[in-house]
């Protein structure tokens, strides 16, 4: 939102509103304060039904004591009831006086309707013990329990596996008994996306 007498003092402040406001819209306005006069100079996606011109209300950020550059993050209410997340920065015009406040006004109500949304899909009061009558002999879910295990103690990701690591890997589930399942060594080949000749090249090292 635009005024026919804005000072072009603050155009650069207005070109990283629209930014800011295009890159997270339609979730955050942008307003910038001016606070020679005491007005708000301008909008970017307007969520918070002011207009430019209304009073800033800001004239303690023309005290001589004001010395942060970024005030917040904070939270406060919209006109709708929904909770905005702001944080404020004092721009400084080239003598390091305090010039406007730009303003970022997250609305972050669709953010925790997700979470809350995510928190009771994962919550894990509805889940119950593997029955055992179905996982008794679950080879698969053993071999991914340890093969997951060997890599979190060796800071290691499945994708950045060397031909080494595969192979010490592929010896490590034989001595846990892993290639005792039907098709495991199929599993274990898929897995670790390696051929399966590999993988029994590897096993009969040990046989021999």
């Amino acid at each position: 939102m635009t005024s026919p007498t804005q000072d072009p003092a603050l155009d650069n402040f207005r070109a990283i509103a629209d930014a800011i406001a295009t890159l997270f819209f339609p979730h955050a306005e942008v307003v910038i304060h001016d606070l020679r006069t005491q007005k708000i100079d301008y909008i970017a996606n307007n969520i918070s039904k002011r207009e430019v011109g209304d009073d800033a209300a800001l004239e303690d950020m023309l005290s001589e004591d004001v010395s942060e550059r970024n005030i917040g993050p904070y939270e406060k209410l919209n006109w709708d009831g929904q909770k905005i997340r702001s944080l404020s920065s004092v721009l400084r015009d080239s003598q390091g006086q305090p010039l406007a406040v730009l303003c970022i006004n997250l609305n972050i109500s669709l953010f925790e309707n997700a979470k809350a949304a995510l928190d009771l899909f994962l919550s894990p009061s509805k889940l119950i013990p593997q029955p055992d009558s179905l996982f008794r002999d679950d080879w698969q879910e053993r071999i991914n329990t340890f093969l997951h295990n060997w890599l979190r103690e060796r800071q290691l990701g499945l994708n950045l596996l060397n031909r080494d690591h595969k192979r010490e890997l592929v010896l490590a589930l034989h001595a846990e008994g892993a290639f005792k399942g039907k098709s495991a060594s199929n599993y274990v080949a898929n897995v670790l996306n390696m051929g399966r000749a590999t993988v029994y090249k590897h096993l009969k090292e040990l046989k021999s």
